[in-house]
């Protein structure tokens, strides 16, 4: 029992709080070149002392763009009076794989404490999304917390995830299980980054873009809709205005949706993803997360068609968008049903509290919901599926 006089006693206090982050999203052209100032410009000198920089680069995109590195080496010639280099340029391999190796992590915790990193250095990540959420994760880890700029290199990671507040790699075969909210110091979608892509991973990451246009911008998906065949081609002229938009619509989200540390149970952002990480896991993460999202966004379309009230005409204007992006919508791994549907759960459990999915009512009319009707998102599986394999064979 509770002593009656001690529970007099008692005192609570429940008081709220705010912390007065701020998000600098940058874009340039030839952040290595001659904007170098950009970057400079993000760094703060440490009282009278130049502020100490590292970098961390992935090591596919430094080989596929040779001058690097150099531009690296210039960039604290240039501003020696404001940023010192601490220690040598670091490297990692880039790809989902560099997520599932721990070792990896404990890497960049080691070269971090090596060079004495504090809370007013910098640690500056170019590179994909695994790239930045692995070398992320460590920065935030390393003292509470470090100073983060990151440069992506790809379409995906500068249309959403480099602008996110998330970092994370995977354990136990679960996608992002280990990780933490942080956000970055600084982030700059940079074009000429974008050269360094094959033409698979240019094209993947508009499937992220497709999402946030549905959710938000119907504008944005008509414009998506009209512009697949620049895409396609990597005409820059069509697409750095999709990139930009697509990454404001996910800065606007997080700074001003009241939960960019998704303290709540809806994560609208992740429409299409419950079940785009768990083919990633079910593949062996064979599949580019772009390309599990775009097979994610239309199985959650054709759910919404099936369910929600979404017109079968403007379902399939999505699938039709998603096809002409290029997007393979067959899978081998969609034929095993039972297991893709266990992501849900894992869905949920990664959250934490009741199911809520992201739905569409219309283009830019999303709803939540905490149900599903298992023979009816199985029936969708099967829709995309017979979408992707008459696509393919119309290509053939």
């Amino acid at each position: 029992m509770i002593d009656a006089s001690a529970k007099r006693d008692s005192v609570s206090a429940d008081v709220a709080f705010s912390v007065p982050f701020v998000h600098r999203l940058r874009f340039t052209q030839d952040v290595f070149g001659d904007e170098q100032h950009v970057l400079a410009e993000l760094t703060e000198p440490s009282e009278t002392e130049p502020a100490r920089v590292q970098f961390w680069v992935d090591a596919n995109v430094a080989e596929a763009a040779s001058t690097l590195v150099a531009g690296i080496r210039r960039f604290f010639t240039r501003f020696a009076d404001r940023v010192v280099a601490a220690g040598e340029v670091q490297f990692v391999p880039g790809g989902e794989a560099l997520k599932n190796d721990i070792h990896v992590l404990e890497r960049v915790l080691r070269e971090l404490h090596r060079a004495e990193l504090d809370r007013r250095s910098y640690v500056v990540v170019v590179g994909g999304g695994a790239v930045l959420d692995t070398v992320g994760f460590a920065v935030a880890l390393a003292h509470r917390g470090l100073r983060l700029i990151r440069l992506p290199t790809t379409t995906l990671a500068q249309a959403d995830s480099g602008v996110g507040v998330k970092n994370g790699v995977n354990l136990y075969n679960t996608k992002n299980w280990l990780g933490t909210f942080a956000v970055p110091w600084g982030v700059i979608n940079d074009t000429r980054l974008l050269e360094t892509l094959s033409d698979r991973d240019f094209v993947a990451g508009f499937a992220e873009a497709v999402k946030v246009a549905l959710l938000k911008d119907p504008e944005l998906f008509e414009g998506l809709c009209r512009e697949t065949a620049q895409i396609r081609s990597r005409d820059m002229a069509g697409c750095l205005p999709i990139i930009r938009r697509s990454a404001e619509l996910h800065l606007e989200h997080i700074t001003r949706g009241g939960d960019p540390f998704e303290m709540l149970e809806a994560r609208p952002l992740d429409f299409g993803h419950w079940s785009a990480h768990k083919l990633e896991a079910m593949s062996r993460f064979s599949l580019r997360h772009g390309e599990a999202v775009a097979i994610g966004v239309a199985i959650d379309t054709a759910y919404s068609s099936l369910a929600m009230g979404l017109s079968r005409f403007d379902a399939g204007r999505v699938l039709d968008c998603l096809s002409r992006l290029g997007f393979a919508l067959d899978h081998p791994q969609l034929g095993d049903a039972a297991q893709l549907l266990t992501g849900l759960e894992e869905f949920r459990q990664h959250l934490g509290g009741q199911l809520t999915l992201t739905m569409l009512e219309g283009i830019g009319r999303p709803l939540n919901i905490h149900e599903v009707d298992y023979s009816l998102l199985s029936q969708s599986i099967e829709q995309v599926r017979e979408i992707g394999r008459t696509r393919l064979r119309q290509a053939r």
